[in-house]
């Protein structure tokens, strides 16, 4: 009896020093955010979840709204995992007589010149013997997001959308060696091109007009060092046909098509890679979530409409965590997204239940190894697999910690409406998490 007693009272023991050791980290972590040069001045929320005991370990201001910017990605990369599987709808078309009628499907895959081809599509098109009619009748949104920048059209992280991309719906042009002029790729727009002495000369530069797919350049892009410069085009559907026709050799004509009965329609589907995901993820790939989350609407409703989606990712997808979503669109682009810390974490649980942890922490951005957080978070082995978003004052860092006890966490840092360099920030935030990784 006694021996039995002895025990519970080690047992209690036990429990007692592991609650006040876990009080005093809390304590010390809360201490870490409010002895901060950089946090007591900016708006910040951090949720750190144990997904093992499923329990929210730490939160600040974790039930508040931010802009997430790029980490907006994380719950586009959800959809699209659950709506798409592992292939993606290519192409949609009917067979007329003669003619074939086709439209698109988001799909961003075709001719990207970053991302691996399935040459089923360009064949398909270029050996059918019938006449080819393209249509956008299932387009239903607008080349540029809710709350995006109107002046930012000629940055390459801000590809118009369209239903059918090709190329990645950018030019890209460069002079690979010491030497005069450049080339444009796809050739199709060497013929779009002019010199404007009016161009800052600062550098080479590639600036395209903002309602025509001519592309001016200046003098310095006419002779010298190598340069690129990627510049998105303008998707209008008689471009989309254009640069159809001059790949394949063939004509495409344009149809005004209505609407379609969907079991006349028959579908071409391509193999949908973890590359596609992982530029995604790691090179937080604007064009690629703009497309991938429109893949998802046409494939669940027909049409390509990012409110449909979202309203259906809401209402089942993401039904399960904490706060309703403020969402506008697939990249972050839009400053009209607001998420919580919480509900971040939420959907990092979602996938964290969804995936085998080699394959997303294969395809999530890895601390001092590969994409947007490659010069930050390094240890001697990965310690950090986050997703990054910034935009000009707001930065924020979501995702999975490996601490030194094994164990591992699902966190959100999210930070808004700070002056200058996000650069203080992040240091400011490593403190914090290379504290849970060291201690928790």
């Amino acid at each position: 009896m006694r021996l039995k007693l002895l025990f519970i009272f080690l047992l209690l023991g036990v429990a007692l020093y592991a609650q006040k050791s876990s009080e005093k980290k809390l304590a010390e972590l809360s201490q870490l955010f409010n002895s901060s040069d950089v946090f007591p001045r900016i708006f910040t929320g951090f949720a750190l979840y144990d997904p093992e005991s499923q329990s929210l370990v730490f939160e600040k201001d974790a039930e508040k709204y931010y802009t997430p910017a790029s980490n907006t990605k994380i719950l586009t990369f959800y959809t699209a995992l659950k709506v798409l599987g592992d292939s993606i709808p290519a192409l949609r078309y009917i067979e007329k007589g003669d003619s074939v009628i086709f439209w698109g499907t988001g799909n961003p895959l075709f001719l990207h010149p970053a991302l691996p081809q399935d040459s089923s599509l360009l064949e398909w098109l270029g050996d059918t013997t019938r006449q080819l009619f393209f249509s956008t009748h299932n387009f239903k949104e607008e080349r540029f997001g809710p709350g995006w920048a109107w002046d930012d059209y000629n940055d390459y992280y801000q590809a118009e959308r369209s239903s059918f991309p090709i190329y990645g719906n950018t030019a890209f042009f460069e002079r690979d060696s010491l030497a005069e002029g450049f080339v444009a790729h796809p050739g199709y727009f060497q013929g779009h091109i002019a010199f404007n002495p009016r161009l800052d000369n600062h550098r080479p530069l590639i600036r395209r007009r903002e309602h025509t797919n001519i592309f001016d350049y200046n003098s310095r892009a006419l002779t010298g060092l190598p340069f690129s410069r990627e510049v998105p085009f303008i998707t209008a559907p008689q471009i989309i046909a254009d640069l159809l026709a001059d790949t394949l050799g063939r004509p495409v004509q344009l149809i005004d098509l209505m609407n379609v009965t969907p079991e006349e329609a028959k579908t071409l589907n391509s193999p949908l890679p973890d590359t596609l995901y992982r530029r995604l993820m790691q090179d937080s790939d604007n064009f690629i979530a703009e497309q991938l989350l429109l893949a998802c609407s046409e494939k669940v409703s027909g049409s390509l409409n990012n409110r449909e989606v979202i309203r259906y990712a809401s209402d089942s997808l993401f039904r399960p965590i904490p706060d309703a979503l403020v969402w506008k669109d697939g990249s972050g682009l839009s400053r009209y997204n607001l998420f919580t810390p919480r509900s971040i974490v939420g959907v990092l649980e979602l996938i964290y239940r969804e995936l085998p942890r080699e394959r997303l922490f294969n395809i999530f951005p890895a601390g001092g190894v590969s994409g947007t957080i490659k010069d930050f978070y390094a240890d001697k082995k990965p310690y950090l697999y986050a997703k990054t978003g910034t935009l000009s004052n707001r930065h924020c860092l979501s995702g999975y910690l490996l601490a030194k006890s094994g164990r591992v966490y699902i966190f959100s840092f999210m930070n808004n409406n700070y002056l200058g360099s996000p650069e203080p920030v992040k240091k400011e935030m490593e403190v914090i998490l290379c504290f849970i990784r060291d201690n928790f």
